[in-house]
């Protein structure tokens, strides 16, 4: 009678958990698939998913040892089904990376020509581009993600398209532009947003998998991956807004699983591999500097060069793309921008660039010094979260990159960052929105530090064993 009562217990919180992951995807449905016109819906949607998700994930804690790989797996799939019912909900990235796909598979170099150039009309699908009106206007929006309009083509005509700055070339690096090809390969120009947002459901699985491996492998709760598999920031940013960050996340957890297994070589290539996909995962080197490092940093840069050769012979330096201009355009100069939030409370806009490269050098210092051979995650989630907390963009899909180390490292405090990063997304452009993002940074930081105090006090007090 008492062996029952445990049992009775775990498979109720089992049940309760996939009632709550359950709830979570029809929150997902209902945000993704509402009207997209109206403004409120998105801001409203990611809250009330990260309201479900925090009970789910700690209810989650409970769920049986030997039901739990099952019950987190499950729920990844359930969440991201919902998470592609519709069209991306709050960005188009994902339309160019679909047109950068379509012209390399008529064997054109992405990095030669803007989207907006007449040259490539013929390439054009109709859920990408469309003719403006013979008043030279989009007067209805004609795509789910946005549109985009351009005037700056020959002859005076108006484009209508879903790809932001069409004017511009691409961004993206090369295994970015190669990953958009291999995508792009088998589809039809006609299959629209889906085709990415079924690869980013595929690669969220495979990041669901590979860490409920390693956990289970070390001897450690299968639960724990559900901060990464039933995450709202998943399910709406790698897989309904099928962010290309999905890849490069993923590529850096294989980086830093084979380091621990001492692959170097394998390690230093998917490094490379995933800087050569978002540059952002360069963040999380300091950590993996423990062991061999020549060796690793000589793979990671000859995987990245490597990348780059089938499109510097076709563009030459025209593959640098639109990257110089887009870091001045999205106020990494420290100006006027809401870059460098909590810096800008105490220094002046001038100053807050500069003294965020002090600051990042220095817990990039103290990140190598202080990295576990057996744990560099830990140094990880630091790293990458102090940089999302110190430079502050206001992409949400950024924050990806923290996640598997979150899952890894047990800080699951960091997963604060990501909807305060969503918080500053939703309201940059309003009158309020500096306000909210440095209250949101101000309280995320504050619970950084108040989880960072338990925790020492936790070892501290903590019993040794003789």
């Amino acid at each position: 009678m008492s062996e029952s009562i445990p049992r009775r217990a775990s498979g109720i919180s089992a049940a309760v958990a996939l009632a709550l992951v359950a709830l979570l995807a029809v929150v997902v449905w209902w945000t993704v698939t509402a009207d997209p016109s109206a403004e409120w819906v998105s801001p409203l949607g990611t809250l009330a998913a990260w309201t479900v998700f925090v009970p789910a994930a700690l209810v989650a804690r409970r769920i049986p040892a030997r039901y739990a790989a099952a019950v987190v797996l499950l729920g990844s799939l359930l969440v991201g089904i919902a998470a592609i019912a519709a069209p991306p909900a709050t960005s188009n990235d994902s339309a160019r990376y679909a047109w950068d796909g379509i012209v390399q598979k008529a064997g054109i170099s992405p990095y030669a020509h803007v989207p907006a150039d007449e040259a490539l009309r013929p390439l054009r699908p109709s859920w990408l581009f469309q003719d403006a009106g013979p008043d030279g206007t989009c007067h209805t929006n004609p795509f789910p993600t946005g549109t985009e309009t351009t005037s700056n083509i020959p002859g005076g005509s108006t484009l209508c398209t879903a790809i932001n700055r069409p004017t511009v070339p691409t961004v993206y690096p090369a295994a970015a532009e190669l990953y958009f090809l291999a995508v792009r390969l088998i589809p039809g120009s006609e299959v629209g947003f889906v085709a990415f947002q079924l690869a980013g459901l595929l690669l969220s699985l495979a990041v669901t998998v590979a860490l409920l491996a390693f956990l289970r492998r070390t001897a450690r709760p299968a639960h724990q991956a559900v901060w990464w598999g039933w995450s709202p920031l998943v399910a709406f940013e790698a897989i309904n807004g099928a962010h290309v960050d999905a890849l490069g996340t993923a590529l850096a957890l294989a980086a830093a699983l084979l380091l621990v297994g001492g692959r170097t070589l394998g390690s230093g290539v998917a490094f490379g591999a995933a800087v050569a996909t978002k540059l952002i995962p360069v963040i999380s080197a300091p950590a993996l500097l423990y062991r061999r490092p020549v060796r690793f940093v000589a793979a990671a840069m000859a995987t990245f060069a490597v990348t780059y050769v089938p499109y510097v012979l076709a563009s030459g330096w025209a593959v640098l793309g639109y990257l110089p201009e887009y870091l001045r355009s999205e106020g990494y100069d420290g100006q006027d921008s809401p870059r460098f939030t909590l810096l800008k409370l105490l220094l002046p806009a001038g100053w807050a660039g500069p003294a965020a490269l002090v600051l990042l050098l220095g817990l990039a210092v103290y990140v190598w010094r202080t990295t576990d051979a057996a744990r560099p995650w830990d140094g990880q989630v630091l790293m990458v979260g102090g940089t999302l907390l110190i430079v502050s963009p206001s992409y949400p899909w950024y924050a990806l990159l923290l996640l598997p180390f979150v899952v890894l490292s047990a800080r699951y405090e960091f997963t604060a960052i990501a909807p305060v990063l969503a918080l500053m997304y939703f309201t940059g452009a309003e009158p309020y929105g500096q306000l909210a993002a440095r209250l949101a940074l101000g309280a995320a930081v504050v619970l950084l530090l108040v989880a960072a105090m338990v925790r020492r006090r936790s070892r501290q007090f903590r019993p040794s064993i003789t």
